[in-house]
């Protein structure tokens, strides 16, 4: 029920686009009205330490929090910190790097590393556009959305073969071996 519930609304805001921001702050109104039978009772209480586990916070961390800009600890503890940003660092880079990985193998489509994937997507991108200029961009809307808001049933664990091309095109860091 509810997805067709989801279906319809996704229709109506498609076909009607200037009753987006009205629903949404219609939906805000909706959940602070039901919500209003389970607020709290207790008067001023606006800080729950366990829900935002602010009682969970190491000393060192509070030690690094209040520590003066010139460090007045030792050098194993300045040692520690900078190695914990470090591996934050390194995972913040990792990430970064895959991004880049995608877009490097976007980039493969366009400049012909791999012509036959290339020949598929310059096809792929013809049909696409002659589909849009043929069908009103509401209805790509709908049949997108009523794709994606799909019920769980009908969803498979395999990923489409959309990405799986993607995956399978050639990124910089292949050349580089």
């Amino acid at each position: 029920m509810a997805t067709i519930l989801v279906h319809a609304l996704l229709a109506l805001l498609v076909w009607y686009p200037d009753l987006i921001v009205p629903t949404l702050a219609f939906y805000v109104f909706v959940i602070g009205a039901w919500n209003y039978r389970f607020r709290s009772r207790a008067p001023l209480q606006h800080f729950d330490p366990k829900l935002s586990l602010a009682e969970n916070v190491d000393r060192d961390e509070l030690d690094e929090e209040f520590d003066s800009v010139p460090s007045t600890r030792s050098f194993e503890v300045v040692r520690a910190r900078y190695d914990k940003l470090r591996m934050l660092g390194a995972r913040v880079q990792t990430v970064l790097g895959d991004f880049a990985t995608q877009g490097e193998r976007v980039q493969a489509l366009v400049t012909w590393r791999d012509p036959r994937a290339t020949g598929i997507f310059v096809l792929l991108c013809f049909v696409v556009a002659m589909i849009l200029y043929m069908v009103p961009s509401k209805m790509v809307a709908m049949v997108f959305g009523f794709y994606y808001l799909r019920h769980p049933i009908f969803r498979d664990r395999i990923p489409p073969p959309a990405l799986n091309f993607i995956r399978r095109l050639p990124s910089l860091s292949d050349r580089l071996l």
